[in-house]
């Protein structure tokens, strides 16, 4: 049995966490633990929906997994007590990686160091305050420092099934891409800033500002 655990925090981005929790949850022998600084209900950054905290994160001291995501609440973790428990539990883990933003949080744990790594396009440069050189790939696998890291929201289903590759096999991680039925064909080919237009990429930086400032 492989155990993964998610780690939330006020204000987390909803699709950071199933995104990767979906197909892992899914997969037989994986099992998933959502944790928190406090056991119970923590909201997401839409403030609609709140996903439970099974445990605490004193109470979780190894993992096979960790996947740390992100949101706009990714500012505020970084004062809590988060960074120095990823850096604890990683010498635990055959992996340890995140979704958006929660690279943020690797990287002030100390394990972006020198290394690449990705995160949303708005916040990538962030990065670099950790030593970190930003891509804008998908998906960034550095499999010798055991960190995955995944780019805004919706790639964590994409690295949320190299994982079950990762810890299984091939032919099952296809098997669950399948039984999700996970075959993106958007109606739009806006999804990466190098694709969309100056006016999406204008709108996009306007709403996220608004956001910020309601939030």
């Amino acid at each position: 049995m492989s155990h993964v655990v998610i780690p939330l925090y006020d204000r987390f981005t909803a699709l950071d966490v199933i995104g990767v929790y979906q197909p892992l949850a899914l997969t037989p022998g994986i099992d998933v633990v959502l944790v928190a600084e406090r056991a119970g209900p923590v909201r997401d950054d839409c403030r609609m929906a709140a996903l439970v905290a099974e445990a605490t994160l004193d109470e979780v001291t190894a993992a096979d997994v960790v996947v740390v995501p992100g949101g706009p609440g990714t500012a505020q973790a970084l004062r809590g007590p988060l960074p120095s428990w990823i850096r604890r539990i990683h010498p635990t883990t055959t992996f340890t990686t995140s979704v958006c933003s929660g690279s943020i949080l690797l990287g002030a744990a100390g394990l972006l160091d020198g290394r690449r790594g990705t995160s949303h396009y708005l916040a990538a440069q962030e990065l670099t305050r950790f030593g970190a050189t930003p891509t804008d790939q998908r998906v960034v696998e550095q499999l010798d420092a055991r960190v995955i890291t995944a780019a805004g929201v919706s790639s964590g289903i994409d690295m949320g099934l190299r994982l079950v590759e990762l810890l299984t096999d091939r032919t099952t991680a296809e098997a669950v891409q399948l039984w999700m039925e996970y075959d993106p064909q958007p109606p739009f080919d806006s999804g990466h800033p190098a694709r969309a237009t100056p006016e999406v990429r204008a709108r996009v930086s306007a709403y996220d500002s608004a956001a910020r400032a309601a939030r």
